[in-house]
């Protein structure tokens, strides 16, 4: 089947302004509810029940997620399972988002009347002030009038992109009054990419580290460095405290004599270290700039551990 390049880029860019231009009069009209809203899940000792049917429903399983790797305990329920058992799922000390664009979505009807006779908080999304949603709920959550994407005005997109929009939203507002940190985000998301990336040094590092003091020979240091198969030894002051490393470079430089001298003559002074509580991304690249395979691992006294760059890559980092 031909098709008109021109035509197809045209309809692409109208689609996307207008969903943009929505979603910048939604951002112009935010206000006091949003607020409301946010407070009465803060407030909630529960979770974050979310519901929505068909494209409402897609979007909601996504706000669900959203929530609650953000720290807000959130899960979606089905409006149509709610009605065949699945209101269980619905407790007091809960909070119920509803999405529906019209307000009047029939399968909403049961999880709703649900919410009013246990007293539990409704915070209702659609896009009209006088929809039985909307009446019904405690919070309003009004989308503004928008154009949907199709000419015809009949296909779920600006509205659809709007309402997750306004998910993230109360989502990313929810977790910085939560002071949400990076630390928090990982525990929510061990696997992956994103759970690699926010790994701790500390989290990868070996405590069995490879070190002599300075004023041990030489040949004791290439035991070391032998055993221990980092292709480095740490060198300490008598407080233990790491004041040199010697690594294969070092041993090149002084071949003539080596195993006449000491630790302390071998090293190369204040090596670089970096901190168990930093990201282990951060050390990759403090070892890529630096041309380097290894760095000790220290806080403010002696080492704790020691760092290689194949652990980092085993785990899916560099």
């Amino acid at each position: 089947m031909d098709v008109n390049p021109d035509k197809l880029i045209a309809t692409g860019k109208r689609v996307l302004k207008r969903e943009a231009d929505a979603l910048a009069s939604f951002a112009d009209a935010l206000g006091d509810s949003f607020v409301v809203a946010a407070q009465t899940i803060l407030d909630a000792p529960g979770r974050v029940i979310v519901s929505g049917m068909g494209k409402s429903g897609h979007v909601a399983r996504k706000i669900a997620a959203t929530l609650a790797s953000t720290g807000t305990p959130a899960h979606f329920v089905h409006p149509a399972e709610a009605s065949h058992g699945d209101l269980g799922m619905l407790t007091k000390g809960d909070v119920l988002l509803v999405l529906s664009n019209s307000g009047e979505t029939p399968e909403l009807a049961d999880i709703v009347a649900y919410s009013r006779r246990f007293s539990i908080p409704l915070i209702g999304v659609a896009s009209r002030a006088d929809s039985t949603l909307i009446r019904q709920s405690d919070v309003q959550l009004i989308l503004p009038p928008a154009e949907e994407a199709c000419d015809q005005g009949i296909v779920p997109t600006t509205s659809t992109t709007m309402t997750l929009a306004l998910g993230d939203a109360l989502a990313i507002a929810l977790m910085e009054h939560r002071k949400f940190s990076p630390e928090h985000f990982k525990v929510f998301h061990p696997g992956g990419k994103l759970g690699v990336r926010l790994s701790k040094v500390a989290d990868l590092m070996h405590e069995d580290m490879p070190l002599v003091p300075a004023s041990a020979p030489m040949s004791d240091a290439l035991l070391v460095i032998s055993q221990k198969g980092f292709g480095v030894v740490g060198v300490t002051d008598n407080e233990g405290r790491l004041i040199g490393i010697i690594t294969d470079g070092d041993l090149r430089r002084h071949m003539d004599g080596l195993l006449d001298a000491t630790a302390a003559d071998v090293m190369t002074k204040a090596p670089h270290t970096i901190r168990p509580n930093d990201l282990a991304e951060s050390a990759v690249a403090e070892m890529n700039q630096r041309k380097i395979t290894c760095l000790f691992v220290q806080r403010d006294g002696p080492p704790c551990g020691i760092l290689h760059i194949h652990d980092c890559l085993r785990a899916g980092l560099g």
